[in-house]
């Protein structure tokens, strides 16, 4: 018998992707995007979340960090969609090598993001970044679903038997 595929994780997958549109779209993309591309509203929604968080990468993006957003428009926006499809219909073997590139390479640009918000020493930053041990684990909390998540189904691809299992021919 088939292993079942595993709905719930699928329904979180195909959430998370779907999420992640308007996100890469209307907020992620201002930062390498010219001022005044995106509506007032929006530029002052993603001033206040740098503010409030104290995420000053999101304002003055450092040359690594902006490379991690020509990722995340050119390489992941992309593959969104299709990831959203494989995961509400369910059970489609062929996302699986797309899904453990995607993911690989995700928790591998969120690795430096959380160093940089635990170790970087923010006090010289035109914009305000975190001060206290406190700020830097409240910022770290936006940033570790995307961890995690990608994480979640990088596993999910490797080790879930719907997804690894290698269907036998049978003999005629």
């Amino acid at each position: 018998a088939m292993a079942a595929a595993p709905r719930w994780r699928e329904r979180l997958f195909a959430l998370y992707f779907l999420s992640h549109i308007p996100v890469t779209l209307l907020i992620d993309l201002q930062a390498l995007l010219p001022a005044g591309l995106h509506p007032r509203g929006l530029t002052e929604l993603l001033q206040w979340y740098a503010a409030t968080f104290r995420d000053p990468m999101m304002l003055q993006p450092p040359e690594w960090f902006k490379a991690f957003i020509y990722c995340e428009a050119f390489l992941q926006l992309p593959f969104f969609p299709i990831a959203v499809y494989a995961f509400l219909k369910g059970g489609c073997k062929w996302i699986r090598t797309p899904a453990i590139i995607y993911s690989t390479h995700v928790a591998t640009t969120l690795f430096a993001i959380l160093a940089h918000i635990l170790f970087h020493d923010f006090s010289k930053s035109e914009h305000l970044g975190p001060q206290t041990q406190r700020e830097r684990l409240i910022l770290l909390s936006i940033y570790v679903p995307y961890l995690l998540i990608p994480l979640l189904i990088l596993f999910t691809m490797l080790y879930n038997p719907h997804y690894n299992h290698v269907e036998k021919r049978k003999r005629k």
